[in-house]
């Protein structure tokens, strides 16, 4: 099916654009008729001059120039971007004359393109001359790729701009109240100070307690009503099943952190343990429990496929306690160990294993504990934060403050600088609120608004519990809170448009992202 706007558009233009099988064919033609054959990849969001004179620059490299575009989902370039879509990008480089070919590339990287394409010559901006500026890490990849078959890489060297810098000074594609706060964080020398912060944390050592919960996804497609039942009926599509809870919590933050280590429990029979270890990042250990008679955790949803929309969920769980003898070895393990990390994370999702015993042994032997206690369709009103005394940082969201301090209406800055503290005693809190971002909290600070960045939403689950795990040892070494915040919202920004637990949320992405917003 031809995108809408694209069979309007230029003939001549489209007609050069290929599937990637197609241009690998195209190229090899190309060769056998003695022509050396250039690629150039990038994202091409807003084609300007700087882009022009590089794709003009590599064509003078060789015979045939053949072009390939990131596809919309790998392009991560903060709010409202990509402005135009694959399809539109690719026709708009089509319409150049010093390009042959045009095919949109489905991978995060250009390595699958060359292996495909096999250039002799593959061009790169000057930007990317110095490996160690590309925060993504990905032109060494590139340039191994095409010099492990005989080819060679090409930096351009001639005037350059960049498509962000473009879009964010000149084209209103965001809201004006985030505008002014990305041009106030600009002021601020936010784009120096936020990768300097995320360093910081690198070789902190972290522990993660909680809850494992297996998140299993049954797509379907809806039939409609039967005749003779008052139900949806639906077509089954497929399934997918994800390590989520404190294990999807552990793997961002292993991406951020050097040493990451999970207290967590099992059930003994439909454990899921093994797909549970084998979702684990290299940098990432477990230590469990065994539930008896139980089993681990499961949250089954069953989901819409085309809009991704959830339409029912049911929950496999025993939430009793645990038995004696197994609070008292997790509680033992607690007092043992948790002196030995940096931060301790308490992803609470009340579902039995954080009792009082173990909470208090948290607080006792933590040096640095960070909370969130989260509130569900199974603990609705008995899992609020303020069973914790106290905690160095609380990240919980909106809806579960306001529970927590019985109070519907008050401002949110007041629920976390005044209303939270009657309660319990905290040094830093944020309050995340969905689209409209994130209210931070410190005592020497006070408070701080931070705007969501994005609000094209494919999937939720999950995005708080990658916000808590990132910031927690943000929260701990930061001077400013309203920094954690802002790398808080682009991780939520981030996770909202991955399909449960397909992928952590990674350093270079957040690091991108935030480059992108504040060019």
């Amino acid at each position: 099916m031809v995108e809408e706007g694209v069979a309007a558009g230029n003939p001549h233009a489209r007609a050069k654009i290929k599937t990637l099988s197609e241009l690998a064919a195209f190229a090899e033609d190309e060769r056998a008729a003695g022509r050396r054959v250039v690629l150039a990849h990038g994202a091409f969001d807003l084609l300007h001059l700087g882009h022009v004179r590089y794709l003009e620059e590599a064509k003078l490299q060789g015979d045939t120039l053949f072009v390939t575009v990131t596809a919309d989902r790998f392009v991560n370039k903060g709010p409202s971007r990509p402005v135009f879509t694959d399809l539109l990008r690719a026709e708009m480089l089509g319409a150049l004359g010093c390009v042959a070919g045009v095919a949109v590339n489905n991978a995060p990287t250009a390595v699958n393109v060359i292996e495909a394409v096999k250039p002799d010559v593959y061009v790169k901006g000057i930007e990317y001359k110095d490996a160690a500026q590309d925060v993504t890490g990905k032109i060494l990849e590139e340039q191994d790729a095409v010099e492990s078959y005989g080819g060679r890489i090409h930096f351009t060297d001639d005037i350059t701009f960049s498509s962000s810098s473009l879009i964010n000074q000149h084209i209103d594609v965001g809201d004006p109240k985030l505008r002014a706060y990305l041009d106030s964080a600009r002021q601020r020398s936010f784009f120096t100070k936020l990768p300097e912060l995320l360093e910081r944390i690198g070789d902190l050592r972290v522990l993660l307690v909680g809850e494992t919960i297996i998140d299993e996804y049954n797509y379907v497609s809806p039939l409609g009503k039967p005749p003779k039942e008052f139900v949806l009926a639906t077509h089954y599509r497929g399934r997918e099943v994800f390590a989520g809870g404190v294990v999807a919590a552990a793997n961002h933050v292993a991406n951020f952190c050097k040493e990451v280590e999970i207290f967590t429990s099992f059930g003994e029979h439909d454990s899921h343990e093994q797909l549970v270890r084998d979702s684990l990042r290299p940098n990432v250990k477990l230590w469990a429990v065994h539930r008896p008679d139980a089993p681990t955790l499961r949250k089954v949803r069953y989901v819409e496929s085309d809009f991704m929309r959830k339409l029912f969920e049911v929950y496999v769980m025993d939430d009793s306690p645990l038995p004696l003898a197994l609070e008292e070895r997790f509680e033992e393990e607690i007092a043992q160990r948790a002196k030995d990390f940096d931060v301790v994370i308490v992803t609470d999702f009340g579902h039995g294993l954080l009792s009082r015993r173990i909470r208090h042994a948290l607080l006792e032997h933590s040096p640095f504990v960070a909370v969130n206690a989260q509130s569900n369709s199974a603990n609705q009103g008995y899992n609020l934060i303020n069973k914790y005394p106290r905690a160095d940082y609380i990240c919980i969201d909106a809806p579960e403050a306001r529970l927590a301090v019985a109070d519907k209406d008050a401002d949110l800055a007041d629920v976390a600088s005044q209303l939270l503290h009657a309660k319990m005693d905290i040094n830093r809190l944020i309050l995340t609120h969905g689209r409209n971002g994130c209210v931070t909290y410190d005592k020497q600070q006070g408070t701080n608004r931070v705007p969501a960045f994005s609000t094209r939403i494919v999937d939720t689950m999950g995005a708080g519990d990658a916000f808590l795990a990132v910031t927690a040892p943000l929260a701990a070494v930061a001077e400013d809170m309203e920094m954690v915040g802002f790398i808080g919202n682009v991780v939520g920004s981030i996770k909202i448009g991955i399909v449960g637990h397909r992928q952590a949320v990674d350093k270079v992405s957040v690091l991108k992202y935030i480059q992108t917003l504040l060019k």
